[in-house]
């Protein structure tokens, strides 16, 4: 059996396979007060259909205003949850686990959506429906409106955000919870010292960046049950003096005795227009580096487009999975067709499409 189709078993749950989905907002125009719809339930359905070990949601906000636009899908009602559960049932009645990224925007909230939005970037104007953000200092990201700087009262209450998302995904049958430490977004805000530049005990040292961060996984942890709990890290800033791999393994390793089980590696997003050198798999290394250093189970995402660059990359030992982003997005069945191509014997092709093998017959 080739690498990449081996189980992986993390805590109690135990994933068929080490492709995965990751996280990818949609911006959904149908997503009103943040409830998923049948966009969502559709979207995420067919890569499970497609053969995916695990199947993680968009970007879910943990409160209205950690939402990156008003597209976004939430779970801090009731409601949100409920509409989750729904999808989760169908990821898991076709074998996959399904999984959760609880997010907050921080700084980067109430913005424009990336498409059907007339070409119009940055803030989403409180005029049109966009609301107050907040950050760990008043800085704006660039082009952005400037955000509030959390106090100690607004800090424990992202955490308490963080804490009731969990439940209720919990609830909603979710059996991994993400925290979105990545991208630029509140919790890499406060981890990186080119954006963090408090001088309380949230700010500074490496400790005081972190504190945030590991409070909230120690909330999650203590409100996941049995669910596997994923922090979702950006490995460097690309920036000279900023957040990098190094920082990230000690904060990983500091995170695993908080309650993290497993970590999923990307990089950028906090810093504007840094170069970033795109090749296939540019994240991969990030990812073994952590792995390495830090002692602990990761997932490596970032142009990652044939099997065999994902069944060596998980056979290297570079990382125990992969995370197939964009290449879903053009083939959702990329799971069922990477298992033709390295011969691995698999039983979940659903019978439906069985006339339809990998790969095509001459005469198909």
């Amino acid at each position: 059996m080739p690498a990449l189709f081996t189980p992986l078993t993390l805590r109690n749950l135990t994933i068929r396979n080490r492709v995965w989905i990751p996280a990818m907002c949609q911006y959904s125009v149908e997503a009103r007060d943040g409830v998923p719809t049948d966009w969502h339930l559709v979207h995420l359905g067919q890569f499970a259909i497609g053969g995916a070990g695990l199947v993680i949601s968009e970007a879910t906000a943990v409160s209205p205003e950690g939402r990156i636009s008003d597209r976004d899908t939430g779970i801090w009602t009731d409601e949100q949850a409920d509409a989750w559960a729904r999808v989760v049932r169908f990821i898991q009645s076709h074998g996959a686990a399904a999984g959760i990224q609880l997010g907050h925007a921080g700084r980067k909230a109430s913005t424009f959506a990336p498409w059907g939005s007339d070409g119009r970037r940055g803030s989403l104007p409180i005029a049109d429906g966009g609301w107050e953000t907040v950050g760990p200092t008043t800085d704006a990201f660039d082009g952005f409106t400037a955000p509030r700087e959390l106090d100690e009262a607004g800090i424990d209450r992202v955490v308490a955000d963080f804490a009731a998302a969990a439940r209720r995904a919990v609830t909603a049958g979710f059996s991994v919870l993400e925290i979105h430490a990545a991208h630029g977004y509140l919790l890499h805000q406060f981890l990186s010292p080119l954006v963090n530049t408090r001088t309380d005990s949230y700010g500074g040292s490496l400790e005081n960046r972190a504190r945030l961060l590991l409070r909230v996984v120690e909330a999650v942890r203590e409100n996941a049950g049995n669910s596997v709990v994923f922090v979702r890290f950006s490995a460097t800033d690309w920036a000279p003096d900023g957040w990098d791999e190094g920082q990230t393994a000690t904060v990983a390793r500091w995170a695993a005795d908080a309650g993290a089980d497993f970590f999923d590696i990307s990089t950028g997003g906090a810093i504007p227009g840094v170069e970033i050198p795109l090749s296939p798999g540019y994240q991969v290394p990030f990812a073994a580096s952590v792995r390495a250093a830090a002692g602990v189970g990761v997932a490596a995402v970032g142009l990652i487009t044939d099997a065999a660059q994902a069944e060596e990359i998980v056979a290297s030992g570079s990382a125990d999975a992969v995370l197939i982003g964009r290449e879903a997005l053009r083939d959702p069945h990329f799971p069922l067709r990477a298992a033709a191509e390295l011969g691995a014997r698999i039983d979940y092709v659903p019978g439906q499409y069985e006339r339809a093998p990998y790969p095509a017959p001459a005469n198909s």
